[in-house]
């Protein structure tokens, strides 16, 4: 009997181009974008980021899989990846930590992979001709004819204007207990959502609400939480005109509001900006950030293929109406946005994951500047309602 290792597998690209390899994980056929990840680490983390879901992930480190897979560092209930590409598959597993290989996960849960190419010059093609659609094809599949190959894959989904939050999200609502002495309250709009993002945020004292995707702004201000936040999700933030809405609702309210990646897009078009795709996106733990407002240099974990349109270098007034906004950090790779602030209402965000269980941890501060600004939202409460008791107080004297 043939082994699934042996068997013989092929990378369709939209544009032709073709790697023959070998199967990895299952055998059959798996469609989705092609993107590749740069990450040296954690491979774990990355098929299990709902952010990748609709993607076939090339990992440019050369050797995949050596510490295994184990239940702790599984960022969601299930591997996302619509494919997987490496060159070469580690053949033993060594680590005390691991339970099983990771080759064991992949079968476990159908991922059609190919491994044994050469993962540097398809990621140099990506980098020129851009993300685009491709088919991973092993078993039966792989002696289809290559136009039937070609034809499959040019009929799949392209990425643009797509709307995957509802296969990511949570179908019921469930809360993250805060850890310790309890500070607050947010609800998180769960548009793929990671649990190192949840596990951040309740370890700072918040009660953490996770909320389906298809909730309404008057399902969130019902809860009567102190802040609101939206995780990272795959998909076009132009196909999520709902989201879009449900936040500009929320900060009409006065909402305090932090998003990340995704929700750094969808800030954006609440705001009125645009959003754009990227030729081949930043994915991967090694993206330079600039902050600008202390001119220190972060390394980013970043997962994303989209982009909100801003100027840099100049504060600008929101054309939806909220305000004066200013971009907080760029990529010092091509200047592309990685962050927004508003400067006349609660509300920032970021492009990259600050939570980035396989590192960097750069960028983490920014949970604790989330709660700086819950704790304000606090003081100014209790100050509002010392004025109101206040005037209460003296109107019978002023009446008399």
């Amino acid at each position: 009997m043939t082994t699934v290792a042996a068997q013989q597998a092929v990378l369709v690209l939209e544009d032709g181009t073709r790697y023959t390899g070998r199967a990895y994980g299952a055998v059959g056929r798996t469609l989705g974008e092609a993107v590749f990840a740069t990450g040296m680490t954690g491979y774990q983390e990355t098929l299990t980021d709902p952010s990748y879901a609709g993607q076939i992930v090339v990992m440019t480190a050369p050797h995949i899989g050596n510490t295994g897979t184990n239940d702790e560092d599984m960022e969601s209930r299930q591997i996302w990846v619509a494919g997987y590409v490496v060159r070469e598959p580690s053949r033993v597993v060594s680590n005390f930590r691991a339970q099983r290989s990771l080759d064991d996960d992949l079968v476990a849960q159908g991922v059609v992979g190919i491994s044994g190419i050469d993962t540097r010059a398809l990621t140099r093609h990506i980098r020129s001709a851009g993300a685009m659609r491709a088919g991973i094809f092993s078993g039966e599949e792989a002696e289809l004819s290559e136009s039937e190959q070609l034809e499959l894959v040019r009929a799949g989904a392209a990425m643009s204007g797509r709307n995957l939050s509802a296969e990511v999200s949570t179908i019921e609502p469930y809360t993250v207990p805060a850890v310790g002495e309890k500070v607050g309250s947010v609800a998180v709009l769960d548009l793929g959502v990671k649990k190192s993002t949840l596990d951040n945020l309740a370890s700072r004292g918040l009660d953490v609400h996770v909320l389906p995707q298809q909730v309404s702004a008057s399902d969130v201000l019902g809860l009567g939480v102190d802040a609101l936040f939206f995780s990272n999700g795959p998909g076009d933030p132009k196909a999520s005109t709902r989201h879009v809405a449900l936040l500009q609702e929320t900060l009409r309210a006065g909402l305090p509001y932090f998003g990340i990646c995704f929700g750094n897009q969808l800030l954006g078009r609440a705001l009125g900006l645009d959003t754009y795709k990227l030729p081949f996106g930043h994915r991967g733990i090694n993206q330079p950030v600039l902050d600008k407002r202390t001119g220190r240099v972060e390394i980013t974990a970043q997962n994303h293929g989209f982009a909100v349109k801003a100027p840099i270098d100049a504060t600008f007034d929101s054309p939806a109406g909220f305000g004066r906004v200013e971009v907080s950090h760029f990529s010092l790779n091509d200047n592309v946005v990685e962050g927004l602030n508003c400067l006349d209402l609660n509300a920032f965000s970021v492009q990259y994951h600050p939570e980035a269980a396989a590192g960097p941890h750069d960028a983490n501060y920014l949970f604790d500047r989330f709660l700086d600004m819950i704790r304000e939202q606090h003081g100014m409460r209790a100050q509002h309602g010392s004025d109101e008791t206040s005037g209460d107080a003296t109107t019978p004297e002023e009446n008399a």
